[in-house]
Parts: structure tokens; C-alpha cells; sequence
């Protein structure tokens, strides 16, 4: 489906006109809708927070796995700068046991979550911190689609131009977060634990090693999404 068909399928008759001049502007298909499925649930976007990608929902599939195959009861998840709140949302529609507290440094995108949340009549907890600066408690899960772009690298105009850059780029050649995330795990993951992260196709082997520096007894599986890149990266301690 070409942009214009998008717009023709999803906008209102007499939003059509306005839809189409901002599409000659250069202003994504998602943002002039308003909403994108992710997962199968409706997700409101807009230039706040990203647009959801087909990754991420391959990052929240194999995430249900591990956490169907592995936890009992009422597991509890931490989702790191969770941006519009698709990936909670997607996981609790999925998991309703689930107890899912997410975070984000934006007011405005942490607005979105809230609202797509709302949407989706899920109950998540949404806190407005830097990483999880001031979080106390533990969790079982932790997920995190975080910034992975570094600076000097070339993305597509539309991306560049539309989407906010505090959720696009990270310093260090864009492993700044990977980082920044594990060196201080121990004190919110739990004794059995589970860290899933979306990864930029380059990043394996560098991420690997800041995960043997801080988590250097864990397990560690790199899984290909459906372009056989390598997009997702698995962390436990299950076996």
C-alpha cells in the first residue's frame, strides 16, 4: 500500500484534502492518521514519540515467549523509555497478569503512553524519570527499545525530519543507553530475570561485551527478525 492509499483507507473523506498537503510537505503517513496498529491494537501517534516499528513487534513476540515459557504468577516488568506505550500496552493486552511499569524523560511522549493506555483500557504505571532514575523497586522483566542511532549516521529525510531525536540518537556510536541501562541493573532486576532489548543491526557484538562487563554469568541469545538482521538481544539467567 503506496502513501496515497494509506491516507484514502484511513482518513475521513473531509480530512483527505488537508492529509494530502501535509503528505507533500514530507509529514509521515502515520502522524497525518494519527494512530498506527501495533500488535494488533490502535497506538496514537504523533511527533512526539516514534512511530512503531514491525521490529518492536517482533521484539514484544519473542519477549511473550520467554515470559510464558519462564514466569508464573504475576511477573513483574519494567519497559525503559517506553515512548507512545506500545510495547506495554501490546504486553499487557498479551499477558494480562502482567504488572508493567514504564518509564520515559518525556512529559510530552509520556502523554501519548498515557493515553494509548486509556485506549487500550490497560492498566500500566507510568513514571516521568531519566532511565529508571528513582525507581526502588525490582522487576522480573525489563524491556527497552532505547535510542541505538549514532550521530554521524545517515537515516532516511522522513525519519530526520519528523521524529523526535531524544528517542533516535545516542552518543558512544549509539551504545550509549545499553550502558547506561546495565552498569546499574543489579539494583532493579530480580534474582531470576529476563532483560530484552530492540538493537540496531550492527550493534551484537558490542552490546555482548557491555553485557559481559556487567552481567558476565548471564546468558546471551542475538535473534534475527524477519529480514535476518540482527534486531533483538536477550538477556537471562534461566538456565
Amino acid at each position: 500500500m503506496n502513501n496515497l492509499e494509506y491516507l484514502e483507507k484511513y482518513l475521513p473523506k473531509n480530512k483527505l484534502k488537508k492529509g494530502l498537503k501535509q503528505l507533500e510537505k514530507g509529514l509521515p503517513t502515520q502522524y497525518i492518521v494519527g494512530n498506527v496498529s501495533f500488535y494488533g491494537y490502535i497506538i496514537k501517534v504523533n511527533k512526539n514519540v516514534l512511530i512503531p516499528r514491525f521490529e518492536t513487534e517482533e521484539l514484544v513476540e519473542n519477549t511473550l515467549k520467554y515470559i510464558n515459557k519462564y514466569f508464573k504468577g504475576n511477573p513483574t516488568v519494567l519497559d525503559i523509555g517506553t515512548g507512545s506505550g506500545c510495547i506495554s500496552i501490546a504486553l499487557k493486552k498479551e499477558n494480562n497478569n502482567l504488572d508493567i511499569t514504564a518509564t520515559d524523560i518525556s512529559k510530552k511522549a509520556l502523554k501519548v503512553a498515557k493515553n494509548n493506555a486509556k485506549l487500550n483500557n490497560v492498566d500500566i504505571r507510568f513514571i516521568n524519570t531519566n532511565l529508571y532514575e528513582g525507581v526502588n523497586n525490582k522487576f522480573d522483566i525489563i524491556i527497552s527499545n532505547p535510542p541505538y542511532i549514532s550521530y554521524d549516521e545517515k537515516i532516511m529525510d522522513i525519519v530526520y525530519n519528523n521524529e523526535p531525536h531524544l528517542a533516535l540518537f545516542a552518543d558512544n556510536k549509539g551504545l550509549y543507553f545499553y550502558e547506561e541501562i546495565l552498569k546499574n541493573i543489579h539494583k532493579i532486576i530480580n534474582e531470576k530475570y529476563l532483560i530484552a532489548f530492540e538493537i540496531g543491526e550492527k550493534q551484537a557484538n558490542d552490546i555482548k561485551n557491555i553485557i559481559n562487563k556487567y552481567l558476565p554469568n548471564s546468558n546471551i541469545i542475538v535473534k534475527k527478525d524477519m529480514q535476518n538482521r540482527d534486531r533483538m538481544i536477550f538477556i537471562h539467567n534461566f538456565e
